[in-house]
């Protein structure tokens, strides 16, 4: 997930412009103090069970928020099980969570945090400075080096207070902590050193609004209430998430009653949704562009080394068609990586589908007949989005083979480099455009398998631009460029399309702005029977 973050090395000389970053944190750290006091619990405790029909194998990596990789599936999980120091929540892009409050420094040099009195995590352990200083070092997730690369040292004062020194004024800093990563999220330092690595994944203790009950690979998790949450008691006394790959066998499952909420129903099944008497359709618009990645455009033997092959593959697919037959229209078709509601954002010219165009570029790149491009590398979940693809692109004459993998394997492989010819990528995580193409883009990123030297140069540049207005301009001529060397295929930015059943009153869908999952999760509830 992402919030409105600076981009890679974005640590910024003191002077005016930290002066500006300061007051523009101050303003937000007085938004979170105004916005987050606790609520008073029910008078009733915890009642009822719902059950959510999840589109993808959950793996337990995600119970670890250590290991949040810089996609939003994760969090699915960890608003459930564990809390952070500071997090989207409704109403507030960093609302405090375990941290009642938080400052800069004058210099923008120090960030201070204070904890919330007597918060304590599922085993009945109290949340400690400690704890926050064991999780930010713990840390090997999504940006961990360039986090901890701009902290020169974490220091705890005292049991609930926590002070984070930065080598140089970096004004992403708290956006990095508190949206584009898990460094914020904390977990108990004593449990964790008792039970070792592999054992913290078996059964998480966390300090979030649900417990962790059990585990069934495949098949599902279970959670429990904790009635000691500090910001409300949950409504739902039990929730489950069930592992239901299969679209047809989750709209099943929701009509039959046995899940009340599922995710991902596109299609046709959509359309028998809508005409369902008690089930209702729900669309969700998560930060999440999909795209083609060329990954073998640094490699001169590659077809993908010619600038006029990628162009091809852009103007091969039908987006619009796509877009019709698997999200009934809703998704738009924005034809970049960056969400169009990210800070930064460079609005790119609309796509265009010409299959005669791509044919005559592949032609004059030396392919009158097309060529074979290999693999088509995709997460399983959306293996039918991967299938209109590439429909489109043989339709061109680029004839590849779809090799489809279980989320957490396909993004193992992705961010290590694994996958090779066309991967279908996607991220639905909380950031900006400099986040965002610190990730995807520029030389370093977990997603990057290549980069181009002017756009390395110039994400620099940026990094180090606490103007905004100027660094608006570059990081828009970053994008600009992005697109004109059709390093990206464009698809949509996703309209998720999603369900749930008469049982649930508040289901949570949009409260949390661009969240593509339901929460925060102590606010939904049943209807009564």
């Amino acid at each position: 997930m992402e919030s409105p973050l600076v981009g890679r090395g974005g640590r910024a000389p003191a002077g005016n412009g930290a002066e500006v970053a300061r007051r523009d944190l101050l303003a937000l750290a007085a938004l979170a103090l105004a916005t987050g006091a606790p609520s008073l619990a029910r008078a009733a405790g915890p009642q009822g069970q719902l059950a959510w029909g999840i589109h993808t194998t959950l793996a337990p990596t995600w119970f670890d928020p250590a290991e949040t990789p810089g996609i939003i599936t994760p969090f699915m999980v960890m608003y459930a099980l564990h809390d952070a120091m500071v997090k989207p929540m409704p109403g507030d892009p960093m609302a405090p969570s375990l941290a009642e409050s938080f400052s800069a420094s004058e210099d923008a040099l120090t960030y201070d945090f204070v904890l919330r009195k007597d918060v304590k995590f599922h085993n009945g352990e109290p949340v400690t400075a400690d704890d926050v200083k064991f999780s930010f070092e713990r840390y090997r997730g999504s940006s961990a080096k360039l986090i901890k690369d701009g902290v020169a040292a974490v220091e705890t004062p005292d049991p609930e207070h926590i002070r984070f020194r930065l080598k140089e004024p970096w004004p992403d800093f708290l956006t990095y902590y508190a949206t584009a990563s898990g460094a914020g999220w904390i977990v108990p330092r004593k449990y964790v050193e008792k039970v070792g690595e592999a054992g913290f994944k078996k059964a998480p203790i966390g300090a979030g609004p649900y417990k962790f009950v059990s585990f069934t690979p495949g098949i599902e998790l279970v959670m429990e209430a904790n009635e000691q949450y500090w910001r409300k008691v949950p409504s739902v006394k039990r929730i489950i998430f069930k592992v239901i790959p299969e679209a047809t066998t989750r709209l099943a499952a929701l009509k039959g009653g046995e899940v009340d909420i599922v995710y991902a129903i596109n299609g046709e099944l959509a359309k028998e949704l809508q005409s369902t008497p008690g089930l209702t359709l729900k669309p969700v618009y998560p930060p999440g562009p999909f795209w083609l990645y060329l990954a073998d455009q640094w490699d001169p033997k590659s077809p993908w080394h010619d600038e006029r092959v990628r162009r091809a593959a852009n103007l091969a697919i039908d987006r619009t068609a796509i877009n019709e037959a698997l999200t009934l229209g809703y998704s738009k078709l924005t034809n970049s990586i960056i969400p169009d509601t990210f800070d930064f954002a460079w609005k790119a010219p609309e796509p265009v589908y010409d299959r005669a165009k791509a044919k005559q570029l592949l032609a004059e790149a030396g392919h009158p007949n097309g060529f074979d491009a290999g693999d088509y590398y995709c997460d399983s979940s959306w293996s039918n989005l991967a299938e209109a693809v590439i429909d489109s692109l043989q339709g061109a004459g680029i004839r590849v083979r779809l090799r489809p993998l279980e989320r957490a394997a396909f993004f193992e492989a992705y961010g290590n480099k694994k996958l090779k010819n066309v991967i279908q990528g996607a991220s639905g995580a909380f950031g900006n455009a400099a986040t965002r193409l610190a990730e995807f883009a520029v030389k370093g990123g977990t997603y990057a398998y290549g980069s181009y030297p002017d756009l390395d140069e110039l994400f620099q540049k940026q990094a180090a631009e606490l103007d905004h207005n100027k660094r608006t301009a570059i990081l828009a001529k970053i994008q600009q460029l992005v697109h004109e060397k059709a390093i990206y295929a464009p698809i949509w930015q996703l309209a998720f399309l999603n369900a749930f059943g008469p049982r649930v009153r508040e289901l949570g869908f949009n409260l949390i702005p661009a969240f593509a999952y339901t929460g925060p999760y102590e606010d939904i509830t049943i209807n009564a029977s």
